[in-house]
């Protein structure tokens, strides 16, 4: 007798910066910005005996009658809330609830008393004996899987997902990070060994994702760089891939590490490859900082001169910024905007340092007695943390983050960005293909629906109306880059709409005058 499952990946439990909730927030169709790859690659190792059904809760309401016999959850952090209260809810209508996941993984205490089946670590292990148990309905309360052999993974079910509401698609070609940050919890969950897919998996992923109209694909590895030799023999094979499609080529964007800079020829395979658009976490210019957090890769370099090596590649950098380290003083904030604008970087995910539970500095902070009760441990957000900062009050890191998003972010600082952005990056030689920036063939509805998504932002006041105006004309000027600006514009949108539900925007603080604004920070701790 088959049996059936429920998959469900929660919405956030509130807007973030990787998130498209904008979409549905100003009256849209809902849409993800990253098609989800949990629930996808659960259903694909699923037998062939069970029934799935999936659900992205950022796209399509749980549906609570379903009929099915089991529901899977799975969720980061920032999912947390959600992930307990759909489980409760299908716990009262009497379902078997198995909940997984990296959020599982690292805080299993915080989700046991609320699924009946938990599963920690990566599932490839001991999928199989799930599978038996669920089929005899004789289940464990708790399974442990551990590190996996990636040649193992199974092709995402991308045919259950729906594809037409997500702007990019998702690969993940390996697991790990040799790099030992003090805050990160991904090291903690897959290891600072890293493990790569086979070439010729990854490939297979990507025919299946090209098929489904995909020609954006986020590259999910936590750092793509890492090895060189590696990244480079699936840069080539990226190339070749590309090379040989007949119906559009595929722009990828990934995350690497700013030690990436120093290899020219790696940035030129990049290039060749169609990685258009890279994650790195800068975090700070504070050398100090930096040290503090054991982050030494972006130590005893130009930060800002490193991001332009990017550039030179014709590949955009999305930042990583963190304020409330133990040597940030009141200056930081200054000196992060400063920064920001030297640099160039259009979008920073801009966060006061939270300690995630099992992470290093979750121990350091609980050992001086410095972690908050029931505080905010979800990175990449700037109005809450779970840390009582060393060298402040925590109102004055509050404070100051305020002055530091909302000057950032002020229609009139983006534009800046922007146009030195566009100014520092080269062209792309058509030696490397540069095919990329043109909108590939086929043009998805969500596209469409971008374009109204950046329409409504001009309508948000005469700033932003300057602002979108200023950047469509440069679209018009420098050929070939409108879907990069299209991208940065449509990441804006969610960081308005995310910082309007935290209650945090503010444009009349980018008014003020920095120096003034430290000493009205500081007279917050009298």
């Amino acid at each position: 007798m088959s049996k059936s499952i429920y998959l469900i990946n929660p919405a956030n439990d509130y807007p973030s910066y990787y998130g498209f909730e904008v979409f549905a927030g100003w009256g849209g169709r809902p849409a993800v910005y990253i098609a989800d790859l949990a629930i996808t690659t659960i259903a694909g190792m699923l037998p062939e005996d069970f029934e799935v059904q999936l659900c992205d809760e950022h796209i399509t309401p749980v549906d609570f009658n379903t009929s099915a016999d089991y529901i899977g959850i799975t969720g980061k952090v920032s999912q947390r809330n959600r992930m307990a209260d759909i489980a409760d809810e299908f716990r009262r209508k009497g379902k078997v609830v198995l909940i997984g996941g990296s959020y599982a993984s690292l805080s299993p205490d915080a989700l046991r008393p609320h699924c009946d089946v938990l599963v920690r670590g990566e599932v490839e292990e001991i999928f199989d004996e799930i599978c038996d148990d669920l089929r005899t309905s004789r289940w464990k309360s708790e399974y442990v899987g551990d590190k996996s052999d990636l040649s193992k993974t199974a092709m995402p079910k991308w045919g259950k997902y729906p594809n037409d509401r997500a702007r990019v698609g998702t690969l993940q070609t390996s697991r790990g990070c040799p790099f030992e940050c003090e805050f990160c919890d991904v090291i903690q969950y897959l290891g600072r060994r890293q493990r790569h897919k086979p070439i010729s998996l990854a490939l297979a992923e990507l025919d299946e994702l090209y098929r489904h109209g995909y020609r954006s694909v986020f590259l999910a590895d936590d750092n793509f760089t890492v090895f060189r030799s590696r990244a480079k023999e699936l840069l080539l094979a990226l190339r070749d891939w590309n090379n040989r499609q007949n119906k559009g080529r595929v722009d990828f964007s990934t995350q690497v590490s700013i030690d990436a800079a120093k290899d020219g020829e790696l940035l030129r395979m990049c290039a060749e490859a169609g990685l258009t658009s890279v994650f790195i976490g800068i975090e700070t210019p504070n050398e100090d900082s930096l040290k503090e957090t054991k982050k030494h890769q972006n130590t005893k370099v130009d930060l800002a001169q490193q991001v332009q090596r990017f550039y030179d590649y014709g590949i955009q950098v999305i930042g990583g910024m963190i304020v409330g380290f133990d040597s940030d003083g009141l200056d930081i904030f200054k000196r992060q905007y400063e920064f920001a604008m030297l640099s160039s970087i259009p979008i920073f995910t801009l966060g006061a340092l939270v300690a995630p539970e099992s992470t290093p500095l979750h121990e350091r902070m609980r050992e001086s007695g410095r972690l908050k009760e029931n505080g905010f441990e979800t990175a990449g957000t700037p109005w809450a943390t779970n840390i009582i900062p060393h060298q402040m009050t925590t109102d004055q890191l509050l404070e100051g983050m305020r002055w530091l998003y909302n000057t950032l972010y002020h229609p009139t600082a983006l534009t800046e960005r922007i146009f030195s952005f566009v100014d520092k990056l080269k062209p792309v030689p058509p030696s490397l293909g540069s095919m990329r920036y043109q909108a590939p063939p086929p043009v998805r509805p969500i596209e469409g629906d971008l374009m109204n998504l950046i329409v409504k932002l001009a309508s948000l006041g005469p700033e932003e109306a300057k602002m979108c105006a200023d950047v469509a004309e440069l679209a018009t000027k420098k050929g070939g880059i409108m879907p990069l600006l299209k991208s940065i514009l449509a990441q804006y949108a969610q960081i308005r709409y995310m910082s309007e539900k935290g209650s945090f925007w503010d444009p009349k603080l980018a008014a003020e005058d920095p120096n003034k604004k430290l000493t009205q920070i500081k007279a917050l701790n009298k």
